[in-house]
Formats: C-alpha cells, structure tokens, sequence
C-alpha cells in the first residue's frame, strides 16, 4: 500500500481525540515530506540527525516529536528542532532540556517515558520511580511535563502490550490526581504498528505509527 492510502486509512481509523505521529525512523526526508502532504500533521523522529535532514525538506508545516533516546550531547540541536520530546528518563536529561531552553528562551513540553516492562534494555523510568522523577523536574521552569509515554513489546500478539499500557495509564492516573504544580497530565503516547489498537483501548491519545504508514523498512 503507498503512503498515500496507508495516511488517509490510518486518519479515517483513528478516534476522534487519538493523535497521530508518523514515526519516521530511518525513513528518506521525501518519505516524510510525502505524508505531510497527504495530511500528517505529526513526524516523530527517533534520530536529531535524521530529524535535521527531514526538517531541511518539511520544515514547520508540521510538529516535530522526538520519539527515540536523547542523549545529553544532542539536546541542544533537539531543542532547536522538536516541539515536544516524549522520552525524558532522568533528572539529568530534564536538566539539560532545561539549560538550553532557558538559553533560547523556549518551554519545551515533554512526555516522560516509562519502562512499562521493566526491561533491563529499554530506556525509561521505572513505573514506581515515575512520582519522584516528575516532582523532581516538576519545579524546572523552560520544560512542563504533558504526559507519559511507553513502548511495549514491538512484535508479537498485541495482546500482549495491553498489561504494560494498563500499568502506563495507572501511572498517569495517579500523577493526574496530584495536581502538581507545571505538570498537565494531557498526554498518553502508546501504541505502535502491531499494538496501537490495544493502546487506544487502554487510553493512548497518541499513537506512533511508522511500518503501517510507509512500508516495511529497507535493512541494509
């Protein structure tokens, strides 16, 4: 299927409220460009030099999530670029997001991402260190934390995911309930081709949605 009919499928798929990013890993800038066109209004980019490539050729027609893992060396350039990065894990990382927002005199809106499946591999906060990491970065003034985000398992039976989103969704149940100061608990990015169905049931309003939309990938 061409990115044209995966787009306008997915679109007309999705409930109303559920938001979807384009999750463009590895994928050419024209790849990208060709699903803005035909409607996505979100790109999530998993790499801040891919990211750099693509948004030389899409530009600010659309927002820009990054959807992979910072590292501290890149935040300067991500924060130049992205409009929300959804997978703060640490004080240290929040820091810096922090430090160079304030420098370029931006609020950077953040997901933090929870390591739902407390797999040693992933990146992520564990679930019952999500409170103490959020009150921690809570008080820093050029970042406001917007929601959680999780992965679960990429392949397999989707059924599969749903215990790693329900505990997600627990957890942004409960940090909601705080009411803490610069927190806004609106955002819950879950899902991704094989299990953003699942996510939707368990309460994604975000879904990243890449070998659905344009393809498998190309593996060199």
């Amino acid at each position: 299927m061409k990115i044209k009919e995966s787009v306008a499928k997915i679109l007309d798929e999705l409930p109303e409220g559920v938001e979807l990013v384009a999750a463009a890993k590895e994928r050419t800038p024209e790849e990208v460009f060709k699903a803005v066109q035909e409607g996505v209004e979100i790109v999530g980019e998993n790499y801040v030099q891919e990211a750099e490539k693509a948004y030389e050729v899409v530009g600010n027609k659309v927002k820009w999530h990054f959807i992979g893992r910072l590292q501290k060396n890149k935040v300067k350039k991500a924060v130049r670029i992205f409009d929300v990065i959804e997978t703060v894990d640490s004080v240290e990382i929040a820091r810096e997001i922090d430090k160079r927002c304030q420098q370029s005199g931006k609020v950077m809106p953040i997901l933090v991402e929870i390591n739902s499946g407390e797999e040693e591999q992933k990146s992520g906060v564990l679930p019952e260190d999500a409170e103490q990491l959020i009150r921690e970065i809570s008080g820093l003034k050029n970042i406001k934390v917007m929601g959680l985000m999780t992965m679960g398992p990429r392949f397999g039976n989707p059924e599969n995911s749903r215990p790693y989103f329900i505990k997600t969704r627990e957890i942004f149940d409960i940090i909601r309930r705080l009411s803490l100061l610069n927190v806004e608990m609106k955002y819950l990015s879950m899902g991704m081709t094989n299990s953003y169905k699942v996510a939707i049931e368990e309460g994604a309003n975000i879904v990243r949605i890449g070998t659905k939309l344009f393809g498998e990938r190309n593996y060199k």
